[in-house]
């Protein structure tokens, strides 16, 4: 396992994070001097019990929010030396989210969330509805929906919308917070299958999900308890149908205490 890791080109890079909050003039420790490495080209899983830190942990990574101490390097740069209008134009241009809550533009259609969203890099609109028509194509979205606004998509549409507007931009990293928490079987199938096809094709995934089955999409599942790392399974790439992929998973998280 060292060796293939020897070999991964990491694309985020963790020394000694912590993260804590002042909750009732007492100081909480949500995570804890972590050091952490993400690999360009992986599916990223992050598990754990509830208030372990994963959302905590994802938005610093994304620089959604700052540490309080240490440091997040991407590609050699130090993020978390930047002040609020370099990270905003980092995240722009780098960072891709998808969240439990779509939040979709609900004025937009959703051609016009995606190509709003790469015209904040600069792009052209042209070459971006060129480029969203084909992303919503691949996504099982069809034209006659590109002109729809949220609202009047089902919740599995919306969320391959939301997939697409945090795509376009060719992110480093596409960052995922319980993107399926509030869809149904269906829905859930289809973002899932999204996150793999995107991420076979080359792109870094980084998700928190509690749910066992989104968890084997990954190849690496990384489980944190307070406020660190306790645990890591290695699965390789997605197959459908791998009892043995379930089984692993299943063991891991029992070891882990899931």
């Amino acid at each position: 396992m060292g060796k293939d890791k020897e070999k991964k080109e990491v694309v985020i890079k963790t020394d000694k994070l912590s993260k804590s909050f002042s909750i009732e003039g007492k100081q909480q420790h949500i995570i804890k001097n972590m050091d952490l490495e993400i690999y360009k080209g992986d599916f990223t899983v992050i598990m754990g019990p509830s208030g372990a830190g994963k959302s905590t942990l994802l938005y610093a990574l994304s620089g959604m929010d700052k540490p309080s101490l240490g440091k997040i390097i991407y590609d050699g740069e130090d993020i978390s030396k930047m002040n609020d209008d370099a990270l905003a134009v980092f995240r722009r241009k780098h960072c891709g989210f998808v969240f439990q809550q779509i939040h979709l533009v609900e004025n937009l259609s959703i051609m016009d969330n995606a190509i709003s969203t790469g015209m904040l890099t600069g792009q052209k609109q042209k070459c971006l509805a060129k480029k969203a028509a084909e992303l919503f194509e691949k996504v099982g979205l069809d034209e006659k929906l590109h002109k729809k606004f949220p609202a009047q998509l089902s919740g599995g549409e919306a969320q391959r919308a939301a997939v697409v507007r945090a795509v376009i931009n060719n992110p480093m990293v596409v960052f995922a917070d319980e993107p399926t928490g509030a869809l149904n079987s269906a829905g859930v199938k289809a973002v899932l299958d999204i996150l793999t096809d995107i991420n076979e094709e080359g792109q870094s995934v980084v998700m928190v999900t509690h749910d066992m089955k989104s968890a084997r999409r990954g190849n690496r599942i990384l489980y944190i308890q307070d406020g660190g790392i306790i645990g890591e399974c290695n699965l390789g790439r997605y197959v459908t149908g791998d009892k043995e992929r379930h089984e692993k998973v299943r063991k891991f998280l029992g070891e882990m205490g899931w």
